[in-house]
């Protein structure tokens, strides 16, 4: 893991230089502004300094292929009444006397929340310390390394998954790190395995068709009318709604309805072929969002209609699939889910329904196991304010036990 600091007048500025000595694959930890110092310090225009991280390539995780994934043995699970309880401040991490109630809720987010004094007090930490605390510190560090484990767990994180993060950082953690490394290094970790967001990109040359897959229920036809509310109302581009859900004619008025709302044409596809046509008739147009008709994944002849409508659009248009999932689907069903979408096309990910539930285990659970960038999140059903890009860091914090 390589963590580096970069100044520049704009964040964009130092966020370049960084990639200009680091590579593409940065992941930025932390930004703040950074005042000139001395007598002519008032001449001299502020700075931004952006803390990078880069994951090193032996260090790299890559997603598993189907034939690849087994399922290891896990140990059980270690129970603490009271985990938080034993957490203080980054020089100790148990004090008995202080009142346990208060602490219980505060402590470890209060850590979480302040990651990037830790990636400071990481970069500026004196190389020896004392042998006492060292063996008491290694110590608390396995110990508060067994509660973030049972935290990921907790929060649905898959004990796989949780295991091999655990397994990551005690590979890179010394006897002598405190326990503010072994956080900011499952923080980084974490945050590297999502990797950036992957939202709708600009088509290179015309038209470009979004389509929108998965099974019944999810949102996506709420989800549509979210992300094509942004596009039209703040990014003024040309915006046509198509559906090819006919298997529920209330999803049809639906989309109609957000379309009549937002003054773009509306169309309902009967099969394939029409796709032709209707590319072809908003040409100059930006986006043409298609959505499909949630089934199954046991239903095949739904699965193949599917298949053929997102393949229609080949060579004719430049086209991105985004698979939506909803968060509160239990983990087991969702693999079977994806598993079916993947016979299909690739795919980008969307989840819906943050707000129906606390844990957010499942959408590194999905990550990882498919290897599909994450684009989009929504957390409720207001249009078209619920709905923002996946954020990583964000994420992450609430895996580890922060509150956003």
């Amino acid at each position: 893991m390589i963590i580096k600091k970069f100044q520049g007048k704009t964040e964009n500025e130092a966020v370049e230089a960084a990639k200009r000595e680091l590579g593409k694959n940065i992941v930025i930890m932390n930004v703040k502004g950074v005042k000139k110092k001395g007598f002519f310090r008032f001449f001299r225009s502020d700075m931004v300094e952006v803390t990078i991280a880069l994951e090193e390539e032996n260090e790299r995780y890559y997603p598993l292929r189907k034939e690849e994934k087994k399922e290891s043995a896990s140990p059980s699970k270690v129970v603490y009444p009271s985990p938080y309880n034993e957490i203080q401040n980054s020089r100790s991490l148990f004090v008995e006397n202080l009142d346990e109630e208060k602490r219980e809720s505060t402590l470890l987010e209060e850590k979480l929340d302040n990651l990037h004094i830790l990636l400071e007090q990481q970069l500026q930490r004196p190389e020896s310390e004392k042998v006492e605390e060292e063996e008491a510190v290694h110590s608390e560090l396995e110990k508060f390394t067994k509660i973030l484990y049972n935290t990921m767990l907790d929060n649905e994180v898959s004990e796989k998954n949780a295991n091999q993060i655990i397994d990551e950082i005690e590979k890179n953690v010394k006897p002598n790190m405190p326990f503010d490394y072994a956080l900011s290094s499952i923080y980084q970790k974490m945050v590297l395995k999502f990797g950036k967001p992957a939202s709708i990109t600009p088509p290179e040359n015309g038209v470009k068709v979004i389509f929108f897959v998965g099974p019944t229920g999810v949102g996506k036809t709420t989800t549509i009318a979210k992300i094509a509310s942004k596009f039209i109302v703040d990014d003024k581009k040309k915006v046509a709604l198509l559906t090819a859900d006919t298997y529920r004619i209330a999803a049809a008025e639906q989309l109609r309805t957000y379309a009549n709302i937002l003054e773009v044409p509306f169309r309902v596809i009967y099969a394939p072929e029409e796709i032709a046509q209707v590319l072809e008739n908003f040409a100059d147009y930006d986006y043409v969002f298609v959505d499909t008709s949630g089934h199954s994944y046991q239903n095949e002849e739904q699965k193949a209609n599917t298949n053929e409508l997102i393949h229609s659009a080949d060579g004719l248009a430049e086209k991105e699939v985004f698979l939506v999932l909803s968060a509160t689907t239990k983990y087991r069903d969702l693999i079977r889910i994806v598993d079916s979408y993947s016979q299909v096309t690739d795919y980008k990910l969307i989840f819906t329904k943050l707000d129906e539930t606390s844990a957010m285990g499942n959408l590194l659970n999905i990550k990882l196991y498919t290897g599909a960038s994450l684009s989009y999140v929504t957390c409720g059903q207001n249009v078209p304010d619920d709905i923002e890009e996946f954020n990583p860091q964000k994420t992450v914090k609430k895996l580890l036990g922060g509150q956003n």
